[in-house]
């Protein structure tokens, strides 16, 4: 990967002989928003605000080592012959799908223990994961990846982007689509959208909160997957992050239809 003179420093600052990049700072923000934001829901929940503390603590590192997985497992051949960089993560190649199927797995566990609806969990949580998706898009822009294929200046500025947007999608000899850019304006309306519909009485029964999320997030990635050019594939043509997508989507509908056709349950306001 290389940069232009005026791209943006990857590296906010050296710590000792650390190197502290704004990659990780970026994420460690949108985790630490998205934290306090899914505890004031607990406790406007009634659910005790140390169960969103505790899912965090033993959550967020196992959603990276599962982050990491996915993305070694789709790429390892390369993983093979450089075994070393496997815990370099600094240099990309964390998988948003990979983070959350293991921190899903994590909550169900959690859920189990503690005799906590599954679904009221998932509720809280899912705008905070999708903020910290938002957030965490522009650590890829700091880091000048996951962008889409090549264009012209005069497409970027007919987009009305700052400049410092402009230049940093400079990669490689060519302006490139932002689709960092895409998704995260994508979620951001996705998230507005939820967290004005959720407090709307008799609109959302406990659980399609966080199905909303489960419908939305897929399909905006499916379609900024497929410009991007970076992908993971499955197949030859393949890109496995559109076909999780694909199937996430058709998933969290069913379970919508499902789950309001044959069971009853509580609206998502009712205490």
């Amino acid at each position: 990967m290389s940069f232009n003179l005026l791209a943006l420093n990857p590296i906010a600052f050296n710590l000792g002989g650390l190197q502290v990049h704004w990659y990780g700072i970026i994420i460690a923000l949108g985790a630490l928003v998205g934290v306090i934001m899914a505890m004031r829901e607990a406790k406007r929940r009634h659910l005790d605000p140390d169960n969103i503390l505790d899912l965090v603590l033993y959550g967020v590192p196992i959603a990276l080592v599962g982050a990491r997985l996915y993305y070694v497992i789709f790429e390892l051949p390369f993983y093979l012959a450089n075994p070393s960089e496997i815990i370099k993560i600094w240099h990309g190649g964390i998988a948003i799908y990979g983070g959350l199927i293991a921190a899903f797995i994590v909550l169900l566990v959690l859920c189990k223990k503690r005799n906590i609806s599954p679904w009221l969990m998932l509720d809280i949580a899912a705008p905070s994961v999708l903020l910290g998706q938002i957030v965490g898009r522009w650590g890829n822009f700091m880091n000048q990846e996951a962008f889409g294929a090549k264009t012209t200046l005069d497409f970027l500025q007919s987009l009305h982007l700052p400049h410092f947007i402009i230049e940093q999608m400079y990669i490689n000899g060519a302006y490139r689509q932002p689709t960092f850019l895409y998704e995260s304006v994508g979620n951001l309306i996705g998230l507005v959208l939820i967290l004005v519909l959720r407090n709307r009485k008799h609109l959302f029964k406990r659980g399609e909160v966080f199905l909303a999320y489960l419908i939305w997030y897929p399909a905006v990635r499916f379609f900024v997957e497929g410009m991007r050019t970076d992908s993971l594939y499955i197949l030859p043509g393949v890109r496995v992050s559109q076909v999780l997508s694909l199937v996430l989507f058709i998933v969290a509908i069913g379970l919508f239809i499902y789950r309001r056709k044959q069971q009853k349950q509580p609206w998502y306001n009712e205490l």
